[in-house]
């Protein structure tokens, strides 16, 4: 999970996409960058952290251009310490391209050896998305007739990118010369939408992780880029759009609704918000067959994505909806630390009770999902510790028994704390006096109830059932071994080791 950003404008777009990637900050705390164009020249800064601390006024005064895009990164395991992995990446033969990628392909590796024996390109990273970007180039270059490019070269280019990478991607990237190409896989797996803003001097585009950025930006939302999808804007502000992918089907990740998106975005046509307030409805017909109602004297949300749902949950049900945690602002996600007594530490610093909302209640706590179980563990210790007579828990989706392979660093299944564990053993393990989950269906229902045309999703990390059919029980293993593997070389190194730790964020 990234948030990317692109820009074609009729003035200087470096501070359209600062502000822009404030707006994406939580797609992507680990690191920052901004590339812009002046016609065959680029500009790129980008480095490790918030983009508040990555970006000060003598690095924007050196991005000049009125074309550029922007990125802020979300980590892989093992990766969150390295200042080599911030995007956009950039390669300059042929023609010099910038890119900036969302998502994260299945097949790297492959992809890797071919490009080193077959294509003759050196990948220097160990990031998925300058193999993308490199098989890009190689296709521009296969296509293209002499040194000049068009429109059949660029979007053939695209077509075979396709056809050679596998798993989810939602790019935008400038060609050094000619303008700005923007396209998704072909099951549209992550989000990527794009506008426009009318000015005197011409249209203006944008395209953006999430809608929510067009919106605070000032352009009017068009439409999502379809899965399969190449859009390209020249230098004259010219839009041409093709469809690239052989087949294409529209299946997103159902998580970004459940967590990742914010609510205020909209994302294939579906309200996050609105979805995430049926996902309460459906919670709560579920829940009345399991806690009677008349057991449950409050509703208290775990901030801040499963507020929507608890709130149509508490006046489904008929029950007082309060807010008992204060979240700190300042501090991001929830990272999993060495040793329990940090484990703590840290979810304290996130978190602290309104100590009158439990004294003497029966309390429901609802949460948007349970990963890891740490967090919700030590927020149920709390509830506890605030004088909660009985805590219930709920969670707005199902339970999480699988590895994402799409860009979210979901950890592998010995981790998980729903695998191999039934409702009631999960409930023990994090203290609460019962456990309910949503189910799949009931999930699915929740968004397609606002689209109907939307009838497919990724929902990998809940079933095991991967969109793209090429995740095999093998390609799981070696993802899990080269975790593992990772974590035993870092044993002997205390920094790394504490790097690695930070790395492994749970997204409870």
């Amino acid at each position: 999970m990234c948030g990317i950003l692109g820009v074609v404008a009729t003035s200087p777009v470096n501070q359209l996409l600062y502000d822009g990637l404030m707006v994406l900050q939580h797609r992507g705390q680990d690191a920052a960058g901004i590339a812009t164009a002046e016609r065959d020249e680029f500009h790129l800064h980008k480095a490790s952290g918030l983009v508040r601390d990555v970006f000060r006024t003598r690095n924007m005064r050196a991005l000049p251009g009125n074309m550029g895009i922007a990125h802020c990164r979300y980590p892989t395991a093992g990766s969150a310490f390295d200042s080599s992995l911030s995007q956009p990446f950039y390669v300059n033969s042929p023609f010099g391209i910038v890119l900036g990628h969302n998502g994260n392909l299945t097949n790297t590796e492959q992809l890797k050896e071919e490009m080193y024996r077959q294509d003759l390109r050196h990948i220097n990273t160990h990031s998925d998305s300058e193999v993308l970007l490199n098989a890009l180039a190689h296709e521009l270059q296969a296509t293209a007739k002499g040194f000049r490019l068009d429109l059949d070269t660029i979007f053939g280019a695209v077509a075979a990118v396709h056809r050679r990478c596998r798993g989810a991607y939602a790019v935008v990237a400038m060609i050094a010369g000619y303008g700005m190409l923007a396209f998704r896989d072909p099951f549209g797996i992550r989000p990527l939408v794009f506008g426009s803003n009318e000015t005197p001097d011409g249209t203006e585009y944008l395209f953006a992780s999430e809608s929510v950025a067009l919106d605070t930006l000032g352009f009017k939302v068009l439409r999502d880029v379809a899965p399969g999808e190449a859009i390209f804007i020249d230098f004259d502000h010219r839009m041409h759009q093709r469809q690239c992918a052989q087949s294409s089907a529209l299946a997103p990740c159902i998580f970004e609704f459940v967590y990742l998106a914010r609510p205020d975005s909209v994302i294939d046509g579906v309200s996050v918000y609105e979805a995430r307030l049926r996902m309460g409805e459906h919670l709560a017909d579920k829940l009345v067959k399991h806690i009677p109602v008349d057991e449950i004297d409050v509703v208290i949300p775990i901030p801040d994505s499963s507020r929507p749902s608890a709130m149509q949950l508490a006046q489904r049900i008929g029950v007082p909806y309060r807010e008992g945690f204060v979240k700190n602002r300042y501090i991001g996600r929830t990272f999993i630390m060495p040793g329990q007594a940090t484990r703590k530490r840290s979810v304290r610093q996130k978190l602290n009770t309104v100590a009158q909302e439990f004294k003497g209640k029966r309390v429901l706590l609802v949460d948007d999902s349970i990963v890891r179980g740490t967090t919700s563990r030590e927020i149920v210790e709390m509830a506890r510790a605030a004088g909660a007579l009985k805590v219930y828990f709920a969670s707005a989706s199902p339970p999480v028994r699988y590895p994402n392979v799409y860009g979210i660093d979901m950890p592998t299944r010995s981790e998980l704390i729903a695998t191999g564990r039934t409702g009631e053993e999960i409930a023990r393990e994090i203290g609460a006096d019962a456990l309910v989950y949503q189910d799949l269906d009931a999930l699915k229902a929740s968004i397609r109830e606002l689209k109907p045309s939307l009838c497919r999703f990724d929902t990998s990390c809940f079933d095991g059932t991967y969109v793209t059919g090429d995740v095999s029980p093998e390609y799981l293993r070696a993802i899990e071994l080269a975790r593992e593997g990772y974590g035993a070389a870092a044993k002997d190194d205390p920094w790394m080791s504490n790097q690695l730790q930070l790395n492994l964020m749970s997204v409870e």
